[in-house]
């Protein structure tokens, strides 16, 4: 997702597509450790997207 669709959205949404990619982040730490995951820059995008998120989560709250 984009940075300029993720600003569109609510405090509400965010909090929720957050903490839905920190599930998925730990359970690709845990495919990791047991050498199931295939798809190793899956999780370098979730990172990033987590990182997006909690920035844009910030200035939304610098803003009010």
């Amino acid at each position: 997702m984009k940075t300029s669709e993720l600003k569109a959205k609510s405090v509400a949404d965010l909090q929720t597509e957050l903490l839905s990619l920190t599930k998925s982040q730990f359970v690709m730490r845990l495919q990791v450790a047991t050498q199931q995951l295939t798809n190793t820059s899956e999780f370098r995008k979730v990172r990033r997207q987590v990182a997006r998120i909690k920035t844009i989560l910030t200035e939304k709250g610098a803003q009010q």
